[in-house]
């Protein structure tokens, strides 16, 4: 029997079929980690979409005038 990790769930294969494992603990930690630290890169790609837009509207009203 082989194992791999992908994507924070266990795989089993055997001779004849996969089977799929739910992870254990230290994988649930692992993924609610990962989990916040996508969401805060979310807000900051956010945060930056807003702040480049707030400058081109910025450097067009200032070409314009």
């Amino acid at each position: 029997m082989r194992c791999w990790v992908s994507l924070g769930r266990k795989i089993k294969t055997f001779a004849t079929k996969m089977v799929i494992t739910g992870g254990n603990d230290e994988d649930r930690g692992g993924q609610e980690k990962e989990s916040k630290e996508e969401s805060v890169l979310a807000m900051l790609g956010i945060i930056g979409t807003i702040l480049n837009l707030i400058v081109i509207i910025f450097v067009y009203i200032y070409t314009t005038l």
